[in-house]
């Protein structure tokens, strides 16, 4: 059995990269949501441009498609400056780090995405150019070896990561400025909704937006790619007007239920309350029984069912909870895990 986990994926798939370009806020005042860290991120930066310093090295964590790259875009058009773009995944040298840090411009951004998985010498050579904006070459080897001082410009490093506990505390401890990025409630979707649907020229009445924002998921990027499937079964079937039914039934076809969840998502439940009672379960035969990998069920669908509250992680395996049993339409037992709540 697979599943096309694309549509509420919150990871970049195919061409959306230049899709979300063209999507994105340019500027703070233009971003929407996160209204806490926009007014920190806000108060760094005009106290940096006051003082003619780059501001502090700024830490973004959180889950995909949350509005973290876009940030740190926003970071460099604030403050006027270069961005330079890299991943953790790419530097996997020491030396692919000193190139890039050597050829800054005073002032520029280096914006380093999942920096969480760099390779450890990259991030040991990390910490000193932080700090001092200096990094030390390495010449020869064995006992005959030699660092090399090299003095880099100033400049302003924005990390991000979906694993904020994988970052080694040194490094950590080096950003002046951390943000925690949080799901998006409903009405700040429907916001984002609006705004995207007018680049796009897509017809979009508040019911429409509506009912969209809250089958994704909080998150950003899933309500603009839903959007764009809306949009395309509303110009296909309708006339291009996206009200609450069009929208409904465009979701309704993409298997995209009403609280977000797709096939995989309803077939772990499902398999969970009809094969084994609700559990307890091993991952292992849990992910054997809905024909997909552990690793796919654990990192994939999981987060989501367990935020939504209708999987439970017990140490003695995953548990359907009472409202999980609801969702599929079907009566909890007395002894369900969070029944109580449902009395």
């Amino acid at each position: 059995m697979e599943f096309e986990r694309d549509l509420v994926s919150p990871d970049v798939a195919g061409d959306e990269l230049q899709i979300e370009a063209a999507l994105r806020p340019k500027r703070l005042g233009e971003f929407i949501g996160q209204g806490r860290v926009r007014e920190q991120l806000s108060l760094v930066l005009e106290s940096a441009l006051r003082r003619r310093l780059p501001p502090d090295h700024v830490l973004m964590s959180g889950s995909p498609g949350l509005g973290k790259t876009t940030l740190a875009m926003i970071i460099a058009a604030e403050l006027n400056a270069p961005l330079r773009i890299t991943s953790g995944p790419a530097l996997e040298r020491a030396g692919d780090l000193a190139a890039i840090l050597s050829t800054l411009a005073e002032g520029e951004v280096l914006f380093i995405d999942e920096i969480h998985r760099m390779a450890r010498p990259a991030e040991e050579m990390l910490y000193l150019a932080m700090e001092d904006f200096r990094v030390d070459i390495i010449v020869g080897k064995g006992p005959g070896a030699t660092a090399i001082p090299l003095d880099i410009a100033p400049f302003t490093l924005v990390g991000a990561t979906t694993r904020a506990g994988l970052l080694p505390a040194p490094l950590r401890d080096r950003f002046g400025f951390t943000a925690h990025m949080d799901f998006y409630e409903v009405g700040e979707l429907e916001q984002v909704l609006y705004r995207s649907a007018k680049l796009l020229g897509v017809n979009l009445p508040d019911e429409g937006a509506h009912e969209i924002a809250r089958r994704s998921r909080g998150t950003p990027r899933i309500a603009n790619r839903l959007l764009r499937r809306v949009r395309d079964f509303a110009d296909v079937r309708a006339d291009g007007l996206i009200n609450q039914e069009i929208a409904s039934a465009a979701l309704n076809l993409y298997e995209v239920d009403a609280e977000g969840l797709d096939r995989l998502d309803r077939a772990v439940l499902g398999v969970l309350l009809k094969k084994f009672g609700g559990g307890p379960v091993g991952l292992s035969t849990l992910a054997v029984a809905v024909g997909e990998e552990p690793e796919t069920v654990e990192v994939v669908a999981e987060p989501f069912l367990v935020r939504q509250g209708l999987l439970a992680r017990t140490p003695r395996g995953r548990v359907a909870t009472a409202a999980a049993w609801n969702h599929l339409g079907m009566t909890p037992p007395p002894d369900a895990f969070g029944a109580s709540l449902f009395d």
